[in-house]
């Protein structure tokens, strides 16, 4: 009798025991369908923060639970203490980063520029190439920014050393300006309007046809044009008719004041030669960073534009250059060893080393298939008829 009891007893506990476990089943499918959604959305959300397997450098973090890596950074500061031990810290991640070179003597220039940024939310980097940081902290936005010191060191050195991809993936556009330009005629947020619009990779403002040092026609602002992405000359050493299809004539921006998309910014840092500081001869690749067609996707902004001063900065006295002078009737008063006239030496010698290192490179990797390749003229297109808008 007694062990048929326990065998019933036994007997009514499977049903129980069966729906236990088909809630528990049921609760730990719900849980992990929810905690893959989740991890689906964050992915989307932030795609630079996860890691596949490809993103390893050679196995070397496989030493690592994955869910312990972080993969990405930012320029953000970041309090070293927290006012209660148990609240979280919320740092406000700007969405984009202004970089700039910078010398004590153009302070007011400088803080022209930051503060026109800051208004919207920028972050930014000042690189100082004269060491004197010091004479900065009465600016009220001084202790907001990023502080980089090294010597006589020029803005494509530091941003090739400080502006890794990796680290700077967090923010949307990446402006690497010079640091004489003036912005009366400039708005950050009105300018971002325009590329989002157009959908520009690579960009820059236009510069005010009364600046000094303009270089190639198509960086000079168009008065009745929102923007432009190319440009008829047909005088000139540089003659840029309908068929010209690539840079200084379409697809191009100068290394002035370029302004770069997350994704261009991951190519264009990657072409910047570690050891060439000066970056010629980078403006006119910077097409194929483009993430597309950079007749399409490069572009220079007439509405919101830019003066170029013409100071001489790095190198330099920190004052007008000649060509600026002559131009404004003033002279220089100086004699001796010109530093500028050194720098544009080693710069013309690191245009040709780059030049042969592009063109070394092309023949080397076989795999690789030039997006622009040259198209022949025919003589059918040598005459060109007169143009009324030199923009396009």
């Amino acid at each position: 009798m007694l062990l048929q009891g326990n065998s019933g007893f036994k007997m009514k506990q499977l049903p129980f025991m069966g729906v236990i476990c088909s809630v528990t089943l049921y609760i730990v499918y719900r849980t992990t369908n929810y905690q893959y959604y989740e991890t689906q959305m964050e992915t989307k959300l932030h795609p630079f923060d996860s890691v596949e397997d490809n993103e390893l450098p050679s196995g070397k973090l496989k030493d690592l639970p994955r869910g312990i890596m972080h993969t990405r950074s930012d320029l953000e500061l970041r309090p070293q203490w927290r006012k209660s031990l148990r609240s979280a810290v919320k740092v406000k991640t700007n969405k984009n980063l202004l970089a700039m070179p910078v010398g004590i003597k153009q302070k007011e220039h400088v803080d022209d520029v930051v503060k026109k940024f800051r208004t919207e939310n920028f972050t930014i980097v000042l690189f100082h190439y004269d060491g004197k940081v010091d004479g900065w902290w009465d600016l009220d936005w001084c202790d907001k920014a990023i502080h980089i010191v090294a010597h006589n060191q020029t803005k494509w050195w530091f941003a090739k050393r400080f502006l890794h991809p990796d680290i700077v993936s967090t923010y949307d556009y990446i402006f690497l300006w010079d640091e004489d330009l003036g912005v009366e005629h400039f708005n950050p947020g009105r300018y971002l309007e325009i590329v989002k619009s157009e959908g520009l990779e690579i960009s820059q403002p236009a510069l005010d046809p009364n600046s000094t040092e303009i270089h190639h026609r198509i960086t000079i602002r168009s008065r009745m044009k929102k923007f432009h992405r190319r440009v008829y000359e047909l005088r000139g050493k540089t003659r840029c008719s309908n068929i010209s299809e690539g840079p200084p004539c379409s697809g191009f921006v100068e290394g002035m004041a370029p302004v770069f998309s997350r994704a261009a910014w991951r190519c264009a840092w990657h072409l910047i030669q570690n050891d060439l500081v000066h970056g010629w001869g980078m403006d006119m690749k910077l097409g194929y960073c483009a993430q597309g067609d950079r007749t399409k996707n490069v572009g220079v902004i007439d509405r919101e534009y830019i003066v170029h001063k013409g100071i001489q900065t790095l190198g330099g006295t920190g004052e007008l250059t000649k060509k600026t002078k002559k131009k404004r009737g003033t002279s220089s008063g100086s004699s001796g060893l010109d530093p500028r006239a050194e720098i544009r030496r080693q710069s013309t010698w690191e245009l040709k080393i780059f030049k042969e290192r592009w063109n070394q490179a092309v023949i080397q990797d076989k795999d690789w298939i030039d997006p622009f390749p040259r198209q022949q003229r025919r003589r059918k297109h040598k005459r060109q008829s007169k143009f009324v808008d030199l923009y396009d």
